[in-house]
């Protein structure tokens, strides 16, 4: 029987509770999750990718269902080079969804053999994102809530 495979793409910067509940629920869906670091983000990163990626696979040591990777280029191909046909994106919000629903039809536009799935975060995350965390991190504000002790640590790090 072939594998189950998603693609979850995105900054991840840093990777939050939110990010690791919509990967945990995918879990129950997929056999295979492939945490994709994106390279050409545009987004101005304050973990440069190596650590982000570092930070990423420290998380989630120990899970075998989960491979962290990145790429540059456009999604869909990286995608169908991990012999996925799936594209994993978490909504917050109805905000996020129009943005997300103009990426997913670019992304059909660009073939049709690659599908992305919309899910909702879980109520505790729906107002979580890594750019509040940045933001409360940085005034010495509590992330306790939102991110793993590693990554908090790394954020004090960051803005010490």
């Amino acid at each position: 029987m072939p594998r189950k495979i998603a693609v979850y793409p995105g900054s991840f910067d840093p990777i939050t509770y939110g990010h690791l509940d919509i990967i945990n629920r995918a879990l129950r869906i997929f056999d295979r999750i492939v945490v994709a670091v994106a390279g050409n983000s545009s987004k101005n990163a304050l973990f440069p990718i190596d650590e982000r990626i570092a930070l990423i696979r420290e998380v989630l040591a120990g899970n075998d269902r989960v491979k962290v990777d990145t790429f540059d280029g456009l999604l869909v191909d990286y995608v169908l080079s991990q012999e996925s046909t799936v594209i994993i994106r978490g909504l917050r919000a109805v905000s996020d969804f129009e943005y997300e629903f103009q990426l997913a039809q670019i992304n059909r536009g660009i073939t049709l053999e690659v599908e992305t799935l919309f899910m909702m975060t879980s109520v505790p995350y729906s107002y979580l994102s890594s750019s509040v965390v940045k933001e409360i991190s940085s005034l010495k504000g509590p992330v306790d809530n939102l991110v793993p002790p590693l990554v908090k640590k790394a954020l004090e790090a960051k803005f010490s």
